[in-house]
């Protein structure tokens, strides 16, 4: 188990300068944009634009600050406006955001098509999880196998099982075996 501490991220600026990431993990570990397989991010989105065109990848966005966006995404409009909800769609496909009512703060799983997919859940409460998870405490502090975890501090997990207990909503990323 590794603990990936949110104060120890630096911010990227994004190419439109509509917001940054920070990176919280990545597949293959150290991988930037243009060659990871699976790639965990929070995005500070503080202004109406264009997403970033990922080609031959997938998103898994979830809203965890702020009012929500309202995207169109290949031409369809999707109103993402509930917090804590994961939204999964083509990375590739044209996508415009228009902000509801201020920043927002995003929660993205980035994974390349060809490759096995990984899954989000928000949790709160007590779980158990099996196989290689990243484990984010979003909103309130968690704790895995005893370990504490404030707002965005990660757990990235191998094979063995692990126990979480969330205080708030926190993102359970179940990741592909490697």
């Amino acid at each position: 188990m590794r603990v990936l501490r949110a104060a120890a991220r630096g911010a990227v600026p994004w190419r439109n300068g509509g917001g940054v990431t920070r990176s919280i993990a990545a597949h293959p570990e150290g991988a930037g944009t243009a060659d990871f397989i699976w790639r965990v991010s929070l995005a500070d989105v503080g202004a109406d634009g264009p997403f970033s065109g990922f080609p031959g990848v997938d998103r898994i966005l979830t809203v965890v600050e702020g009012a929500g966006m309202d995207l169109t995404v290949g031409g369809q409009r999707r109103l993402v406006d509930e917090k804590f909800v994961p939204q999964r769609f083509p990375g590739d496909a044209p996508t415009d955001c228009r902000l509801l009512a201020g920043p927002v703060v995003n929660f993205n799983v980035m994974y390349r098509r060809g490759h096995a997919a990984p899954s989000v859940a928000v949790v709160r409460g007590d779980v158990t999880i099996a196989g290689p998870a990243l484990v984010v405490a979003l909103d309130a502090p968690a704790h895995v196998n005893g370990v504490r975890l404030g707002c965005y501090d990660a757990v990235l997990t191998e094979a063995q099982p692990v126990r979480v207990r969330a205080e708030g909503h926190t993102a359970v990323v179940t990741l592909p075996t490697r």
